[in-house]
């Protein structure tokens, strides 16, 4: 009886461990969402650190808990607001622009951030904090920032037609130009190309560049985000205004693509300045572990990875004064990135986008909407196949009529 009990007990005591570990396993077990601009952070190709991996494998060894990155990519700031504001719930992570930012916070769309879980925000320059998108620097932390210039294939493109945002309106050039496809940077090249404000509240204004971009759509071969590496590396298109990091990436695979930032007259650049930044949506499930992959993206090795891999200027100072990562980038590209003679937050206070009201991006995207269907284009061409038709009808009826009278004389 003795024997029966002891083992018994040992039964039901194993039982009772086996379901407290497998509890436990399930308890231990999280899954971080994370959604990201695509080709935007170090993903272990071609040798490079699996920055996701990689913090898995930290999480586990640093809090003894069993972590899952679920990383998901989206094309446009546009993009990423309709999924959060059509009900989609779950993300933990996110990565927008300044301006979207700015926008997600007036609409009580982000958490605020306990920095308390993310000591290495320390290493973030001055120039990229306390700006307006986010002026207490409560709901962000910046990832990259940089601006958008002119990428154009210098084996098919005059040098003495580069310099200006009228590159992307020269005619000469039909059929290989790109342009942006989102309303916010495709309506800035036109602004900037115009020497309107790209935040100007005068509908007028921004009628003038529709106007624009209209008139430059008979020479657009492409409306394009992440398209435009394929379309420049591979030769199917010759100029694309695009974010300055994107052209490195891109020079690497085609060393005939070229770079430059539009200028006005007296030499000073004219075009949209940016910052991406890390921040945690209202819904998250995970926050405690949401900023703590917030911090180990700005650990000094994690944070040079992603550098070395987007290309995009890094407002982490472990990054740009490290000297190995300065040699990776090279003299040309250090000058892309951070320009010697530039002040960039005072460039940035001048030319990046704002946060439009409710009314003027409802009023945009009508704009946007009409560009897109080309109503002009599709009337002209309407007015053509009618006016054929027609014709087609009339010599109908004209030759019938004929074989007609043919056929009375026939038998007349």
């Amino acid at each position: 009886m003795k024997r029966i009990l002891s083992f018994l007990l040992i039964v039901l005591l194993a039982c009772t461990a086996t379901a407290a570990l497998t509890s436990c396993s399930e308890m231990e077990t999280i899954v971080l969402n994370v959604y990201n601009w695509g080709e935007y952070i170090s993903d272990g190709s071609e040798d490079t650190l699996d920055v996701n991996a990689a913090f898995e494998a930290y999480y586990l060894e640093t809090y003894g808990v069993k972590l899952e990155v679920n990383y998901t990519t989206y094309a446009s700031n546009e993009d990423l607001y309709a999924k959060l504001k059509s009900g989609a719930t779950g993300y933990d992570i996110i990565i927008p622009s300044d301006y979207m930012i700015q926008r997600m916070i007036s609409e009580d769309m982000l958490e605020t951030l306990n920095f308390n879980n993310i000591p290495n925000y320390q290493y973030i320059s001055e120039s990229c904090r306390g700006l307006f998108y986010d002026p207490q620097e409560k709901y962000s932390v910046p990832y990259t920032y940089g601006m958008i210039g002119v990428i154009y294939n210098a084996a098919r493109v005059d040098e003495a037609d580069v310099g200006g945002w009228d590159l992307l309106w020269n005619p000469k050039y039909s059929g290989q130009i790109l342009q942006f496809n989102n309303s916010r940077d495709a309506f800035g090249s036109a602004m900037y190309y115009a020497g309107i404000d790209p935040n100007t509240t005068d509908m007028t204004e921004w009628q003038k560049a529709l106007d624009l971009l209209v008139t430059q759509k008979v020479l657009v071969q492409s409306y394009v985000m992440d398209e435009v590496f394929n379309k420049m590396e591979g030769e199917e298109a010759a100029i694309a205004a695009y974010y300055a990091g994107d052209y490195l990436s891109m020079a690497e695979n085609n060393e005939n693509l070229a770079f430059y930032y539009p200028t006005d007259e007296e030499g000073n650049y004219v075009t949209n300045a940016f910052i991406d930044a890390m921040c945690i949506p209202k819904g998250c499930k995970n926050k405690e572990a949401a900023e703590r992959y917030i911090d180990f993206m700005l650990s000094k090795e994690v944070a040079i990875a992603n550098a070395e891999y987007v290309y995009y200027a890094s407002p982490n100072r472990l990054v740009y004064e490290d000297a190995d990562y300065i040699d990776y980038i090279g003299e040309e590209g250090m000058e892309i990135l951070y320009p010697s003679h530039m002040n960039f937050k005072e460039m940035y206070s001048t030319y990046a986008y704002r946060n439009l009201s409710t009314e003027m991006l409802q009023e945009v995207n009508v704009l946007w909407e009409k560009l897109k269907i080309d109503s002009s284009t599709v009337g002209n061409g309407i007015y053509i196949a009618c006016a054929v038709i027609l014709v087609f009808l009339i010599a109908y009826a004209i030759f019938s009529y004929v074989q007609k009278l043919r056929h009375r004389r026939y038998y007349w």
